[in-house]
């Protein structure tokens, strides 16, 4: 992969996480104006960001072909595991999309919206400073853990503030599921040196691959108005899906795979800000607070990460 500086590995993860706010907001809208069940949304999303990837590929040249080191003597055979690998993690990634977007809708049957989003988004990144530390050998230090606790208090209070929580075993069951297979796509594509567009281009195939038959039978086109449905899909296609895949898995080459995952965090508030300055939504003071110190403690976060380099031993 390209090489990414760690500043420039936050910015695109913060970008990522900012657009991936507004993806709530437009599938609400989307739910409105094309009468679309959550599972055809999704694929619309998938096969939409696919679209935009292709596209930007062709005018941009992003995902072209690179040197992947140095050439073959003529004879020899050429690095055909290479591609079998690349094929791997673009199947792997596509699968895990899906599962964690359809088990994320089951965890808000469930249990509801907020918690199903509190477990959902608070246990993924303990879920990769597990993986990470495991597996690719990153360590957080006390620091980055009281800033994840930090940041977990202020998940918590942005999203629990109304007190109408509804737990069950299934719900929570669901909602870590999902936090496994958003932690898994992380961890993959931090450890992998590929291309990031042409993996989140393959991802988003396999995956709307993956929901198709639940889509079909829930209702695959929309029903409402249609040039408020396609011009919604094109956004959700555009902004919280290629922007923010193609720079979150870009920025992973420069930041630690925990560092993402809590920046991530971010999403929830710019979806709270949405929901009030589109949809009408009140902000409490708990909420309010529960955003600053979620806000306050990825800036601690990334503060460390500018500070200590990539942060593996």
């Amino acid at each position: 992969m390209t090489h990414v500086s760690v500043r420039r590995g936050l910015l695109y993860v913060s970008v990522a996480a900012t657009a991936w706010g507004t993806g709530g907001a437009a599938g609400a809208l989307l739910y409105q104006a094309g009468g679309l069940g959550p599972v055809a949304v999704s694929f619309w999303r998938f096969a939409a960001g696919a679209a935009m990837l292709l596209l930007a590929g062709r005018l941009l040249g992003l995902g072209g072909p690179r040197s992947a080191g140095p050439p073959t003597i003529r004879g020899t055979r050429s690095p055909r595991p290479r591609l079998g690998a690349a094929l791997g993690r673009i199947l792997v990634t596509g699968v895990a999309m899906a599962v964690y977007q359809t088990a994320y809708f089951a965890a808000i049957a469930g249990s509801g919206l907020a918690v199903a989003t509190v477990v959902t988004i608070g246990a993924t990144p303990v879920l990769v400073a597990a993986g990470g530390r495991l597996l690719l050998g990153e360590r957080l230090g006390a620091a980055g853990l009281g800033a994840v606790t930090i940041a977990l208090t202020g998940l918590a209070m942005l999203t629990l503030d109304d007190g109408s929580a509804t737990f069950s075993a299934a719900g929570i069951g669901w909602a870590l599921l999902s936090a496994a297979g958003y932690a898994g796509v992380t961890l993959l594509n931090r450890a992998s040196s590929g291309e990031p567009y042409r993996t989140a281009m393959g991802g988003f195939v396999v995956g709307g691959l993956c929901l198709l038959p639940v889509a079909l039978a829930q209702g695959l086109l929309p029903s409402g108005d249609p040039l408020a449905s396609w011009a919604i899909i094109a956004f959700l296609g555009t902004v919280p899906t290629a922007l923010a895949y193609g720079l979150f898995f870009t920025g992973l080459a420069g930041v630690r795979a925990t560092t993402a995952s809590v920046i991530s965090l971010v999403e929830p508030v710019g979806a709270a800000l949405l929901g009030v300055l589109l949809l009408g939504e009140r902000l409490t003071v708990a909420a309010a607070c529960g955003g600053a110190l979620l806000l306050g403690a990825v800036a601690l976060l990334a503060a460390g990460e500018r500070g200590g380099g990539n942060g593996t031993t």
